[in-house]
């Protein structure tokens, strides 16, 4: 464990990385500025448009920007060289990869009792690290396959656990106490095929996950393999990205979105999505752990699974200036515990504590629903947020403890301050559970994140903020600043000032 003073050195280098490309000016080719509307050349109606730009990774796959967007203030006539070496738009294949390195550290914080999950309260750090190989080959026009390798070693501070909006999305968690192995693994492994619906075509950017850069405006599009839900559902141009945005959880994601997933956050399945001008329908079948939180997926789909759904529209109805909602839908059936079963059994002496394995039963459903929105205000600066609801009966499983939340955030580029590439961000969450959740947790129970021994519940709210800059073609560095009150929704603990310094390369 580290003294308090690692984290003041973390606050101190943290600026100073910041403050070096502040002063010189140096960049490369600008980053494209927030979604901006743009004319569309297969749109009809005219108020129905989509964002031109976005993060990169990002993709635009509805309309063909006017040939004046180039014009607009901050628009690049070519596009930006955010990468150590360039990748062709032509090639058959792709290949790429990335380095994210997290330092998070907090000095001690006042807690009035702790327990097994809790936060650990003393002053501490950590690091994690995330390296990835993305691959991808086109097999035709409209078949493509992809294959990523990852390397993840890293539990964060307090081993990932005390925290619903915990501070770390690269964190790599214990299963049952037992760290994973440290060896690479297979991230994602699917294939996608592209079903015409129209004659008619628009530009998509080529990323590690979409090769074609022509696509019919009118299409399905399927995907098979292996791969992690949320990189097609709940997706937000400003909050769902942990290498050069946010970092919390529950900024990056949906807390209540207990979506689908092992250990280190992938699954096996099948995406069915239907592309139209201005909006989207996309529908996932995926395999759930066989435990909360396990390291293994059961393939038999007719006992457990999950099911998801989500509606995409885009428009620039607010003030003229582009926008997008998203609506999500999902129902989980899996080995769950159901939080009142658990309560009863301690309350009548049938467990000496309360226990959620011993309620699991399979065939238990848990479901919820998600409400995802960004909004651009000027060519450079946008607001985002989400809503989000479970039922909470029955037990969290896959993603965190989280049942009902509430994110707002805003979003900047740098060219207001002539630094194209850097971008800066905040954002507020509130984070909260059912009654029969708070019982259980305030009884003495455990999740797989959360158990302080006991609980004097207050929602958790969560502040973050973030300043990233860049250095040199595909070189990033940032520092993070968060606050979290009633740290696992108990107001005996905290609160915690989390102070973060990340260093990103982009291959």
């Amino acid at each position: 464990m580290k003294s308090s003073r690692i984290t003041q050195r973390i606050r101190i280098a943290g600026c100073a990385w910041l403050l070096y490309p502040l002063i010189s000016g140096a960049q490369t080719a600008p980053l494209p500025s927030t979604p901006a509307p743009a004319a569309s050349t297969v749109v009809s109606v005219p108020i129905l448009v989509t964002f031109d730009g976005a993060e990169q990774g990002q993709t635009n796959t509805t309309t063909q920007p006017a040939d004046d967007d180039a014009a607009r203030p901050g628009a690049s006539a070519t596009p930006p060289t955010l990468t150590m070496f360039p990748h062709s738009d032509r090639a058959r294949w792709w290949i790429s990869g990335q380095a994210n390195i997290i330092l998070q550290g907090h000095e001690a914080f006042p807690a009035k009792y702790s327990g097994p999950n809790s936060l650990t309260a003393w002053a501490q750090s950590a690091t994690t690290h995330v390296l990835t190989l993305y691959t991808g080959y086109e097999l035709s026009p409209t078949t493509e396959v992809f294959a990523d390798m990852e390397d993840a070693t890293g539990n964060g501070i307090g081993n990932a656990n005390g925290l619903a909006g915990y501070v770390n999305l690269d964190s790599v968690r214990l299963v049952q106490g037992v760290a994973l192995s440290k060896a690479p693994y297979l991230a994602r492994f699917m294939l996608r095929q592209i079903v015409p619906l129209s004659r008619d075509t628009v530009e998509e950017d080529r990323d590690e996950m979409h090769l074609a850069t022509s696509v019919p405006a009118r299409r399905l599009e399927m995907r098979v393999g292996k791969f992690d839900l949320a990189d097609f559902f709940d997706v937000n141009t400003w909050g769902s990205d942990s290498h050069l945005q946010f970092l919390n959880w529950a900024v990056d994601n949906n807390g209540a979105y207990d979506y689908a997933a092992d250990t280190r956050g992938y699954t096996d399945g099948a995406v069915v999505e239907y592309d139209d001008h201005w909006w989207t329908a996309r529908f996932a079948e995926a395999m759930m752990p066989k435990v909360a939180n396990g390291q293994f997926l059961d393939a038999d789909l007719a006992r457990a699974g999950a099911q998801n759904l989500e509606f995409e529209a885009r428009g620039n109805l607010i003030a003229r200036r582009a926008g997008v909602v998203r609506l999500l839908s999902y129902l989980n059936t899996a080995d769950m515990g159901n939080y009142e079963e658990a309560n009863a059994d301690y309350l009548n002496h049938t467990t000496p504590t309360p226990e959620i394995v011993a309620a699991r039963q399979q065939g238990r459903h848990k479901y919820g629903f998600g409400l995802n929105f960004e909004q651009e205000v000027t060519p450079h600066f946008g607001v985002f947020g989400r809503l989000g609801w479970s039922d909470g009966r029955n037990e969290s499983f896959a993603y965190t403890e989280d049942d009902r939340t509430l994110e707002l955030g805003g979003f900047a580029t740098g060219q207001s301050w002539h630094r194209s590439n850097d971008r800066a961000g905040v954002a507020v969450v509130g984070n909260g559970i059912v009654a029969a959740h708070q019982e259980y947790l305030a009884l003495g129970g455990l999740g797989f994140v959360l158990g302080d021994g006991g609980l004097t519940y207050g929602h958790e709210k969560i502040v973050e903020s973030f300043y990233t800059a860049h250095l040199w073609r595909g070189l990033f560095m940032s520092y993070d600043f968060q606050h979290i009150n009633n740290p696992g929704y108990n107001q005996a603990r905290g609160p915690v000032a989390v102070s973060g310094a990340r260093f990103h390369i982009d291959f």
